[in-house]
This record gives structure tokens, sequence and C-alpha cells, in this order.
């Protein structure tokens, strides 16, 4: 939609294709741009990408084709329009320039947002389900006069009341309103309701389908609930987040501010829920976890920064996992029985690792024939299992990817229960587990973007980090590098590439799931989680 004038530092505007306008970004006081005459040097080169873009986005009208095919100036007008449907139609991807440092490029960005993406009108039908039978699938349209569903799509603490952002999808939504969360199942009171616009809040009474707004009141809705009419519920799809793959240590430098600090960690959580705050269970202390150093570095200064809370933290520690190394067959007993009321519980269990990629952690299975185990301790079997699974064993990490299929037990008449059942589960895996895992850690999509000249040098840091380089690409005078990386490789990267480009290098990554760890790297990892 746009070409730049100037590149990095001397970046100072964009020329528009459909208009055949250039805009200068300005600073201090007024609109931040305004418009020039488009550089004599770049009449060509727009003249030549504004043919590109409308030769792309006519096919989605034979009208059009007809007529840029006859030589005939096709109007701004309808190029936009053709821009838009090529953007609904998921054809093309309008893209605009500009930068964040100083804003630059983001009045000509809103604009193409009101001018191409799809406004709620446009979605005809949104499919939900019922919650009293998620196998039900339920129809809403955004209109004003269906029964009301939204959904929350963020939440941030409020010293004055924690404010729930909500995209109205169906009816009307009212101050003081009862609304049903289907997650748990109960109602909850809509306080004020309000326009964000930045930091300026506009109380208004309702909202209608296709709105956005932000609420005050509901205390237990949190980030991906749905929010409903009472009498017709309907269950939307809600977000879903990654689990953390790294933690760190973090305690207030005064024990004044311990119970502060809790608070606003439980509060942090609310607002983001692929940050995670628990105290560990061995040494007492409290440990963040999160998708990266970072977001980690990030929350840890805002706590200092904006809430006064000096803080102190540990060392980076990356959230292993633990998997089966191969399969057995295992009696687990639970036998107490002397006299009154006693214990009784024995299950054989055949555990067995499931492929890395499996969709569930934890697949149970009942196999057992003839009421060996009865049905009513089957679900203290699961159970026993999945705690067991959880806890960690001697190195503490979780287990995951595991089968356990209970195919024979024996139970008693009078000394059997659920938690007989479960312990004896728990012994199962204990015992199934002990030397016989396999250590799992997290890897990372990695993105690299370098100019040429540095590419040797990023290339031999890389591989030292053990890293599967998938492809090296151009991407203008910058080369890109994608692969994989296990995120215990990548603390401190930032600086590292920096130093070695000279500060001109970027990256990112994205959680890519779990892969084993190198025989040598697990022993290296067990001998430090034991202290041998």
């Amino acid at each position: 939609m746009q070409i730049p004038i100037g590149a990095e530092k001397e970046f100072s505007g964009v020329v528009d294709l459909l208009e055949r306008k250039a805009w200068k970004f300005t600073e201090g006081d007024g609109p931040g741009i305004e418009e020039i005459p488009v550089p004599e040097e770049l009449v060509e080169l727009m003249e030549t990408r504004r043919m590109e873009l409308v030769e792309n986005v006519v096919e989605v009208d034979d009208d059009l084709v007809d007529r840029f095919l006859e030589g005939e100036e096709i109007g701004v007008e309808d190029i936009r329009r053709a821009c838009r449907e090529a953007t609904l139609l998921g054809h093309a991807v309008p893209v605009f320039c500009g930068s964040a440092l100083q804003d630059k490029g983001v009045h000509p960005l809103l604009d193409g947002v009101v001018d191409y993406l799809p406004s709620p009108l446009d979605k005809e039908v949104l499919t939900g389900l019922d919650p009293k039978d998620e196998a039900t699938e339920i129809q809403r349209h955004a209109d004003a006069s269906e029964p009301m569903s939204a959904l929350c799509f963020k939440t941030i603490a409020d010293p004055n009341g924690d404010l729930t952002f909500l995209r109205v999808y169906s009816g009307t939504l009212q101050r003081g309103d009862q609304v049903w969360n289907p997650r748990i199942r109960r109602k909850e009171r809509v306080g004020r309701l309000m326009f964000m616009h930045a930091e300026k809040r506009e109380a208004v009474d309702e909202v209608r389908a296709g709105n956005i707004c932000a609420v005050v009141g509901l205390k237990q809705a949190i980030t991906g609930d749905t929010v409903c009419d009472i009498a017709n519920p309907v269950l939307l799809e809600s977000i879903s987040f990654p689990e953390p793959v790294i933690s760190m240590s973090i305690e207030p430098a005064s024990l004044g501010d311990r119970d502060k600090l809790a608070d606003l960690l439980g509060r942090i959580q609310r607002e983001d829920p692929s940050f995670k705050a628990a105290t560990d269970a061995e040494t007492e202390e409290q440990v963040i976890s999160g998708m990266g150093e970072l977001h980690l570095e990030i929350i840890t200064t805002r706590i200092q920064r904006d809430h006064g809370i000096d803080v102190q933290v540990g060392a980076p520690r990356v959230a292993y996992r633990q998997t089966l190394a191969v399969e057995k067959d295992i009696e687990g007993k639970q036998i107490k029985q002397s006299g009154g009321s006693g214990q009784y519980a024995v299950v054989n269990i055949r555990f067995s690792p499931l492929p890395l990629d499996a969709e569930e952690s934890y697949e149970f299975v009942d196999s057992t024939k003839g009421g060996v185990v009865p049905d009513v301790y089957i679900p203290a079997v699961r159970k026993g299992v999945a705690e067991s699974m959880n806890s960690g064993g001697k190195l503490g990490w979780p287990f995951v990817g595991v089968q356990a299929e209970l195919h024979f037990g024996k139970h008693h008449e009078v000394d059997s229960s659920e938690l007989a059942f479960q312990l004896a589960a728990e012994r199962a895996f204990r015992e199934v587990s002990e030397g016989n895992f396999k250590l799992l850690e997290p890897v990372m999509r990695l993105n690299v973007q370098v100019p040429e000249e540095y590419i040797g040098d990023v290339i031999g840091d890389l591989n030292t980090r053990r890293v599967a380089i998938k492809e090296i690409t151009m991407d203008g005078p910058l080369r890109e590098i994608d692969g994989q990386v296990p995120i215990a490789e990548m603390f401190k990267y930032a600086g590292t590439l920096r130093g070695l480009t000279q500060g001109r290098g970027n990256f990112s990554m994205e959680p890519s799931g779990y892969q084993v760890v190198p025989s040598l790297v697990q022993e290296k990892l067990v001998k430090e989680r034991l202290g041998t």
C-alpha cells in the first residue's frame, strides 16, 4: 500500500500508492503528519509498484479485470473497494510501513484498518457451543436484537477496579445488567461501561453488537471467558495460551513488601494468562514463569518501576518435562489390614510413552473386565497416576506424554476405598518412573535477521547453541535465518547478537513444543538437579 521515504535513521515518510501522495512525519505538537510532493527519485518506483498493486487486487472483480486489460485507468475508489474485497476473501494482505519508535506511520495505518479490515457485520454468523451440551452448536449474528454474547479478550488490573475488555458479538449490553459466565457457571453484574480512547475513558450506558468496550465490575471473568445472556447461554471459542517455558525466582528486597508482591503477582496473572506465579513447595521460593527471558524482564521492570516494589530475581530456569523411556507393566499395592478399617487396593497398570506430538499429555485407559476394580474406584486410579506425574518424582519436573492402561487389579469388599486405589496408582507410577525417564526441553522457532556482512559470525554462534537451521534466505539487504533452538541455549542472546552485528541484528522466538534432551546434556542436568 506504501513505499517508504528513506531507510533506517533516515526514514522520514511514506508514499501512498493509491492516492499518489507523499506524507512526511513531523515531531512536536500537531497531527504528526503532513502532505508533501512525491520525491522525484521515487515517482517511477511509485508507478511501478502501483501497477503491481492494481494488477493483483482487480482479480477479485471481473469488471475491473476487463477494464484493466483494456488499458482503462482504474479509479482510486474502485481500487480501494477491490483491496477491501481481496482482504476479506483472504486473497491479499494490505501492508503498511512505519516505525513504532516515534509513532511514524500510525495515521495511515489506522485509516487502512477502517478502509480494508472486516467490520463485525462482515462476519455473518458466529458459531458457539451450548454450555449444557458442548456437542450442540449455537449460532449468533451481529445483531443488537439477538441474545447478548461477548468475549473477554483482555484484563487490566486497575486500582479503581479491574478493567475487563469485551468484544460484543451479538445483542446489547447495558450498565447494571447481570450476565452469565459459562466457565465458572455464575452470574456477574456489569458495573460501569466505557469506550476506551488510549488513556481517556468515555462512560456509556450500553454497547451493541460489534462494539469493543471496557467493563468495571466483573470480578471473576478472566481473559478468554464468555459472558452472555442468562436465559440464552452460549460458550464462544476461547483464547488458547501456550504453557510457560522459563522460570526464575523472585523475592522482595524488603520483607514488608512480601504480601504486596504476592497480591501484585496475582493481578498480573489475571492480566496475562501466559504468565504464572507459584511457590516452590521444597524451597518456599516465589517462582514466576513466562514465555521467555524478555517476557519476565518486562514484568519485573513493571513491578519495580510502576509499583515501587524493589525485587531480587534469581537466574532463569527452563521448564523441563519428563516422559517415560520404555513401556513397563507395573503392579501397585496399598495394603494395610491390622484390624478395624483398613486399606486394600491392587492395580496392574501398563505404562507407555506417547508420541511427542500427541494432542493429550496424559491418556488413561480402563481395560479391566469382570469388575476386578469396581467402577467407583476407576476415577481414583486415574487421579493417582495424574498426581504422581505432576509431582515429577525425585527430579520434580512434571511427566507428560504418558498412557496408563489399567488392565487388572484386586479389591476388598470392606477395606477398599477411593484413597487406597489412588495411593496404589501413585506407587505404581513412582515405580515405573524410577530410572525409566527421558528429559524433554522446550524448543522455540527462531528467526534471525542480520546484514549480509555478519552472517558468518552469527551462524557460527548459533551452531554453538544447538540450533537446527532450516533455511537461510535473502530479505532485501538482510539474510534471514529460520530454525529451531532449545530455549536453554538462548539466555542473554539479545546482547550477544547486538555485539556480533553492531546493533543491526534482530531476532524473534515463539514456542514450538518439546524435544528429547541429548543424553550428555540430560546426565549433566540430572546431576545438577540432585546436587550430586
